[in-house]
């Protein structure tokens, strides 16, 4: 049986210092892990639509969605795959607080991020792309 593809959208959003954009998720999978701000794409939205949704859902900023950076598989309850799309994405207003499936969100450093129980191959798939917090 082939697995069932759900897109997704991750973003990769970094302040004036390099830190890097998490949030700790308020729901499976990877419940209290922390992970980018992103979601599934809705029918009818492009990624960039679907990635400014879900970063103000998740953090309350509002963010510009930039290049393309990466691709990843993750598998999924059910049987399904998550297929997920990572884009940069600048803040250009709106508040930062946790929202809509996430219990905190903050920026942090390579020293905080390293020290964070994070998203199964987060790191290294970070590390991959070179887009590590500084």
């Amino acid at each position: 049986m082939a697995e069932q593809r759900v897109e997704c959208v991750g973003a990769l959003v970094y302040d004036e210092q390099h830190r890097l954009l998490v949030v700790q998720r308020a729901n499976e999978p990877g419940r209290g892990l922390w992970s980018l701000p992103g979601g599934r794409i809705e029918p009818g939205e492009d990624d960039p639509t679907a990635l400014t949704r879900e970063v103000a859902e998740e953090t309350g900023l509002e963010v510009e969605v930039g290049s393309f950076v990466g691709e990843v598989e993750r598998e999924a309850p059910n049987g399904k795959l998550y297929v997920i799309r990572d884009y940069q994405a600048v803040p250009v207003g709106g508040l930062l607080t946790a929202g809509d499936d996430a219990t905190d969100a903050k920026f942090v450093n390579r020293e905080e991020f390293e020290n964070l129980p994070t998203a199964t191959l987060l790191a290294s798939t970070l590390a991959q792309w070179n887009a590590l917090p500084g």
